[in-house]
């Protein structure tokens, strides 16, 4: 095979996983779309005068074409951040990749492709949970626009999917490579005999889940805000902050009335950073009340900037930021509140964080980076977080308070559905990545937490989708770019607990203990021919 051959094969790999992605993607190529790339590993195998690092550079090309395909979006945010975003996560799939290769040379065909779903579904989990986490292209989240195929994600979570994906890929690859090593045509044959059971059993699993789940009648009558304001030119400083909530409300004005339970405004809908002690009596929240006397029992869930203040001699959190007069600390919160009935206020902080603009990676030995933090509006550098999300509780109901890029974390979603959440409300701006498939692959990502978790979603966006998803996944009423809005649905609540709701992401913690098994196994054995 000549190097021609085989990077015009790592190529196709990456768009097919791309022509496969949210949003409108066709989700069955990721059934081979790693294929091509599986054949360029085998030949290297099996030519032992290739370079030990070889299927390494290989396989990062690949996934470094498809990171640049499918989130070349991040641009519009920061130019920098992009290029590090894509560059790096290309070299963590290459090593979960890499490590294949090694184990498939060390052990053989049947245990290398075993150790490649161990490898990949532990990499997904992992990276989930360390300061670099950048979840959107875990392979799972493929299937996002097309939820009618894993309505059992309430059983495996999204790591479900990749090891599907996984699986189908091997065994397509592993028969093709058997014809072209054997000429013999009938290895195709065999390869269709797996592969279409593999493919509709699942399938066929989802449409009868699908069609045996009914939803409770437990309603609530929902209005979600879309204010459309620019959040480049408007949202922090071109348009002030009563004109923006002025503009939430009048468009609420429009959907509100006597029987509407909850009104949703998106994140950040008050930009101005507000003292958490002071919240009672900020203007802003007075304007809220104002408009709320009219509706004596509707509860407003809406995003906020918020600090908290701390009268201490030493920084009380790793976040905390010194006065400049050296009197006391503080914390600033990228947050989501409630407001209801009486005077309390409850508070969420948000705590999956992104990257570079809300988070400085491994502070503790970087925190020096805070002054390099990408601003996008509001308070940049490290924000503060809580340890347990908050759940935001009423009369009525209780919901899930998830701002922006939490959404995309299906575990920790969990947490808010043990504490008895039985709705979801998502708060986020996507204006940053333009009208880019950013947006689109963000709010189809809420249709499989809704699968997960069997909760409806009701979704508020700067601009972008805002929309309501039932339990099964199905969006219903999604606005359009770019153009304010107010809609109004009436969801169904839901007490049930899943299966991955009580369990969480299981498999991805079984994929850590066997990747650590069969690496270790396979350090201590000698090569052995593979197929």
């Amino acid at each position: 095979m000549t190097f021609l051959k085989r990077i015009s094969l790592v190529i196709t790999s990456a768009l097919l996983l791309w022509a496969a992605w949210p949003a409108g993607g066709f989700a069955p190529l990721l059934f081979i779309a790693l294929v091509p790339l599986m054949l360029v590993e085998a030949q290297i195998a099996a030519d032992p005068a290739k370079p030990r690092f070889a299927f390494f550079f290989y396989s990062w090309f690949g996934m470094l074409i498809f990171n640049l395909l499918t989130t070349w979006w991040i641009w519009y945010a920061s130019e920098g951040g992009m290029i590090l975003a894509v560059i790096f996560n290309a070299v963590f799939m290459s090593m979960a990749l890499h490590f294949f290769h090694v184990t498939k040379k060390k052990l053989g065909t049947f245990a290398g492709y075993l150790s490649l779903i161990f490898y990949w579904t532990a990499y997904e989990f992992l990276h989930h949970r360390w300061d670099l986490s950048w979840t959107w292209l875990s392979f799972g989240n493929g299937f996002a626009s097309w939820a009618n195929m894993v309505q059992w994600y309430e059983f495996t979570g999204i790591l479900g999917g990749t090891i599907w994906i996984l699986l189908t890929n091997i065994i397509v690859s592993y028969f093709v490579n058997k014809t072209i090593f054997m000429q013999r045509r009938v290895y195709i044959k065999i390869a269709l005999i797996y592969l279409f059971p593999l493919i509709l059993i699942p399938s066929i699993i989802s449409g009868i889940i699908k069609g045996l789940r009914q939803e409770k009648k437990n309603p609530i009558v929902v209005t979600v805000i879309q204010p459309n304001i620019d959040p480049y030119n408007e949202k922090f400083g071109g348009m002030s902050g009563r004109d923006q909530l002025a503009k939430m409300l009048s468009l609420a004005e429009q959907k509100t009335d006597e029987n509407t339970d909850y009104l949703i405004f998106p994140e950040t809908a008050i930009a101005e950073g507000i003292w958490e002690h002071d919240l009672q009596d900020h203007r802003f929240i007075k304007m809220i009340r104002d408009f709320k006397e009219q509706y004596p029992n509707l509860k407003i869930v809406m995003g906020i900037s918020s600090d908290e203040l701390y009268l201490t001699v030493e920084p009380p959190t790793k976040t905390a930021r010194a006065f400049s007069d050296g009197n006391g600390f503080y914390d600033s919160y990228n947050t989501a509140i409630q407001l209801q009935q009486d005077t309390t206020i409850q508070i969420h902080h948000k705590s999956k964080l992104v990257v570079g603009v809300e988070q400085v990676p491994f502070q503790g030995m970087f925190g020096f980076l805070e002054k390099f933090a990408i601003n996008l509006g509001g308070s940049s550098g490290s924000l503060g977080t809580q340890k347990t999300p908050s759940v935001f509780t009423s009369d009525k109901a209780k919901v899930a308070p998830v701002i922006c890029y939490e959404s995309v974390y299906g575990e920790y979603l969990t947490e808010y559905i043990k504490q008895g959440a039985q709705a979801i409300f998502i708060m986020t701006n996507d204006g940053w990545w333009r009208d880019t498939p950013g947006y689109k692959q963000h709010c189809q990502y809420a249709r499989l937490r809704a699968i997960e978790t069997r909760r409806a979603v009701a979704r508020s966006a700067n601009t972008g989708i805002s929309c309501f998803i039932d339990q099964q996944g199905n969006i219903m009423q999604p606005t359009q770019w770019w153009v304010p809005a107010a809609i109004k649905q009436t969801i169904q609540l839901n007490d049930e607990v899943t299966f991955y709701v009580r369990h969480g992401d299981y498999l991805g913690r079984i994929a850590c203990g066997l990747s650590i098994l069969i690496a270790g196994f396979a350090f201590f054995k000698k090569n052995k021919k593979t197929v």
